[in-house]
């Protein structure tokens, strides 16, 4: 079973648990400024694999925090759970999440595959090996670096701007290229904006 097939099993099969998760380490993150401590032993056993994530929150549809972790370290429960931590309380471009923005709230969990070494000759090779919708993308440079996970082609969806804003994210110049520019791709599967209804208390404990 090939790693698209794999996570859209666990995600079919799991996905809830991770929701709820992500959600509680949330809460505790706003009842003591801690995130949630994971006991694996209470979990299904998949979840104990190790895995990369991504924990994406907005509010009215607009962007409330993203932090995850680009390479699998941990097992992906606890990593979602500090992800999940992370991006309420973490994310440098905004400040700390409050309790009555828990109100439209919702969360997205991406779990990513492994990065995979593109290789190309110039950067027009490069993007034209993109897969619009599919790739995430990874480039590095003069050791400046930066992801964008595949959901962002929903907005950036030419390779060229897609690139350009990435090398943004990276504090590089848009038109920046150089011999030494490298770049990885992956996939990733999604769990998509969970809506977190703040009246329906056991969702928010696990």
């Amino acid at each position: 079973m090939d790693f698209e097939q794999a996570t859209k099993s666990l995600l079919e099969i799991h996905g809830d648990t991770l929701i709820r998760v992500a959600a509680a380490s949330i809460e505790r993150g706003l009842n003591t400024s801690k995130p949630l401590n994971v006991d694996l032993a209470d979990y299904p056993h998949e979840l104990s694999n190790v895995g990369a994530s991504f924990v994406t929150l907005k509010r009215g549809g607009n962007l409330r925090g993203c932090i995850g972790s680009p390479a699998a370290h941990r097992p992906l429960l606890s990593d979602v759970a500090e992800n999940a931590f992370s991006a309420a309380f973490r994310d440098p471009r905004f400040a700390k999440l409050t309790k009555p923005e828990i109100d439209r709230l919702t969360l997205s969990i991406s779990v990513l595959s492994p990065q995979s070494p593109i290789e190309f000759t110039s950067e027009q090779d490069l993007l034209d090996s993109l897969r619009p919708q599919v790739d995430g993308l990874v480039i590095e440079d003069s050791g400046k670096r930066a992801l964008f996970l595949p959901s962002v082609w929903s907005q950036l969806p030419r390779p060229e701007t897609f690139v350009e804003h990435l090398k943004r994210k990276a504090g590089m110049q848009p038109s920046h290229w150089s011999e030494a520019f490298r770049a990885w791709r992956f996939i990733a599967e999604e769990i998509h904006d969970h809506e977190i209804d703040p009246s329906s208390g056991p969702l928010w404990s696990v």
